[in-house]
């Protein structure tokens, strides 16, 4: 009699392939500090949380870049979203520094989503040209120095203190996770943006408002780097002058990792979520071996490369 073995889904095949490497990483550098330090700090749960802590940054990158992905679009103005937004808030202060900030977010995801859906400016462009303007009004805004305001107590808070022994940060990430979660899986936007980036004519001929949906989903990708650089300089006590940049090529790199398709219409936000834990481990792994940062921007790079060649080659109608 023969036992029948359940096959994995494809959106599922990532996940797990993803989740091998993960234990590689942590076996990798297990090894590597033993035979060096002596001791095994990436076993240890203080260490694993501090790495959770800093990674939720990029985590809610993630969040947002896939939504945008899923479209077959790219947000290449999240690095600058990011700085803007901090500086803002910390230039702000009081009780209005968040609210300014996720506002920047707002108002960086409406031009972009309607550059891209109603000017129909492809994405990588449009995105990569929005960032240049943030940066140079950014460089304005500060004379070219670094900003002198600090963060607000809130904004520490959110980043850097703890509640219940875990992280504040960590928090923030899963709050942000669930309702991504939720939004992709449960409600009629998630469906429509999954339509919109499989066929985009096929959804509007089916009654789906693709414009409207592509709109909303450049807003919730700048929502979430906004928020990500608003609780980066709660974390860092101040916002800094390209404080994003080291975040886009990762934010990327865990979303294709996750399985998303780069092309559109396919991937799951788990995949994501696993996409940016092996990012932070491997980049914990990496500064461990004191890896130059030109050396992981490679390794970054080949991955996304990599992943295009696995995921990115399925056919797509172009509306």
């Amino acid at each position: 009699m023969k036992i029948a073995i359940p096959s994995l889904k494809s959106e599922d095949k990532p996940i797990f392939i993803a989740s091998g490497f993960i234990l590689v990483i942590l076996s990798v550098g297990t090894v590597y500090t033993l035979s060096t330090q002596g001791t095994a700090p990436l076993l240890s749960p203080g260490y694993l949380l501090q790495q959770l802590q800093t990674g939720s940054f990029l985590g809610i990158v993630a969040a947002g870049m896939m939504v945008v992905i899923l479209l077959g679009h790219i947000d290449l103005s999240v690095a600058w979203t990011m700085t803007a937004a901090a500086m803002m808030a910390t230039t702000v202060g009081g009780d209005l520094a968040i609210p300014v900030g996720i506002a920047i977010g707002v108002g960086v995801g409406l031009v972009n989503g309607f550059g891209v859906a109603y000017l129909r400016v492809p994405s990588m462009i449009f995105t990569l040209g929005v960032d240049s303007v943030l940066r140079g009004l950014m460089v304005a805004h500060t004379g070219g120095f670094a900003p002198q305001d600090s963060a607000t107590p809130l904004m520490r808070a959110l980043a850097s203190s703890k509640l219940m022994g875990i992280p504040s940060a960590i928090f923030v990430w899963l709050a942000v996770s669930l309702v991504i979660a939720i939004m992709l899986k449960r409600t009629a936007f998630g469906r429509q943006i999954y339509l919109t980036g499989n066929r985009e004519m096929a959804a509007y001929l089916s009654g789906v408002r693709t414009r409207r949906v592509i709109l909303a989903s450049f807003v919730v990708s700048g929502v979430c780097a906004a928020m990500a650089g608003v609780m980066l300089a709660g974390y860092s006590a101040r916002a800094f002058q390209g404080m994003g940049n080291a975040f886009l090529l990762p934010a990327i790199a865990a979303v294709v990792i996750g399985g998303t398709r780069i092309l559109g219409g396919q991937g799951r936000y788990a995949g994501t979520l696993v996409g940016v834990i092996l990012i932070v481990l491997l980049n914990s792994v990496l500064s461990i071996m004191q890896m130059p940062e030109a050396g992981r921007q490679v390794i970054y790079g080949s991955v996304i490369i990599c992943m295009l060649l696995v995921y990115g080659r399925g056919n797509k109608v172009q509306s």
